[in-house]
């Protein structure tokens, strides 16, 4: 599913997506005039990686779970690698071990959210994902404002959970949640990746480290059916939209806005995957999961704006 993602180079500063991850160029100076453009890109690359989960979970049936994370990450390996050329040599060995580190947490990230998307809606499955990158905001904070958040967050989990995860599959919201500690993970070593590597040169890397990884589950899994023509195709469709084009769009749109606004609308997506769950799975929402996932976006997008935020100075 959803992210693998790169999508801030300064993980400190970042409570999420997908967010999951790091600018494979480093910051960038964001330029001034309207934010509309790179506003919309982001938003475009969250509702193609959240489509292109819901899309995922119509092909688990034909290639299973771990089928699916292998067609995804070998799939968006082999167009990254094309695209970025990316050279191999004249790195050290802690850069080796960074990038590999990168692309362990990616492949980990995906095995877990694919298994948890196949047990619990989807929109479920990414708003208890998104509580590992929003804990490792709130400990990259160390403002007590950002307790709250954390209240806020733990509330709607609460909720979601109906006071108990039983109302949810037990086994899937534990994926989506070792998804999460995992997508924290991702982000603190894309961030090291995107300051040793030039361009996006480690995020190919790191995802071929993943495709490599993943290969042998997704063989143990599906074997001959990952070489069915048409699920070949849908497996390309899910690596161009979760992966590929959301990695482009972003990559664009940090090089305009602030990595805390981009962080803001990253914290959306457990929305967008609810609605693309809506939309393809008809996977409806209750009142209470609907208010559920608010709290959680609420939380997420306060832990980021109290994490951006200049710290007030005092005159001499």
């Amino acid at each position: 599913m959803n992210h693998a993602d790169a999508r801030s180079a300064d993980a400190s500063a970042v409570a999420l997506p997908e967010t999951a991850a790091a600018h494979p160029t480093g910051p960038a100076a964001p330029r001034r005039g309207g934010a509309a453009g790179p506003v919309a890109l982001v938003v475009g690359g969250a509702l193609s990686v959240q489509f292109g989960a819901a899309l995922a979970v119509l092909l688990i049936p034909r290639a299973g779970a771990l089928g699916v994370v292998t067609l995804r990450l070998t799939l968006a390996a082999l167009v990254l690698l094309l695209v970025c050329r990316p050279r191999v040599r004249g790195y050290s060995r802690s850069d080796w071990g960074t990038v590999v580190a990168f692309g362990a947490a990616m492949g980990g990230m995906n095995v877990c959210i694919y298994q948890a998307i196949d047990r619990i809606p989807l929109g479920a499955a990414v708003t208890l994902e998104v509580l590992g990158p929003l804990a490792l905001s709130v400990v990259a904070s160390r403002r007590l404002l950002s307790l709250v958040w954390a209240g806020l967050a733990l509330a709607g989990v609460v909720l979601l959970s109906g006071g108990g995860f039983d109302r949810l599959d037990p086994v899937g919201a534990g994926f989506a949640l070792a998804a999460g500690a995992l997508w924290a993970t991702y982000i603190v070593f894309s961030a090291r990746t995107g300051r040793r590597f030039p361009q996006a040169d480690g995020l190919a890397l790191a995802m071929a480290v993943g495709a490599v990884l993943s290969l042998p589950l997704g063989l143990a899994e599906a074997g001959t059916r990952l070489a069915v023509p048409s699920t070949l195709a849908l497996g390309l469709a899910v690596a161009l939209l979760s992966s590929v084009l959301p990695y482009t769009l972003e990559l664009i749109a940090l090089r305009r806005i602030p990595a805390g606004t981009f962080a803001v609308l990253m914290s959306l997506e457990p929305a967008v995957a609810a609605l693309a769950g809506f939309l393809v799975l008809r996977q409806a929402l209750s009142a209470t999961d609907a208010a559920a996932i608010a709290l959680v976006i609420a939380a997420s997008i306060g832990a980021v704006r109290s994490r951006t935020r200049p710290r007030p100075t005092t005159g001499d």
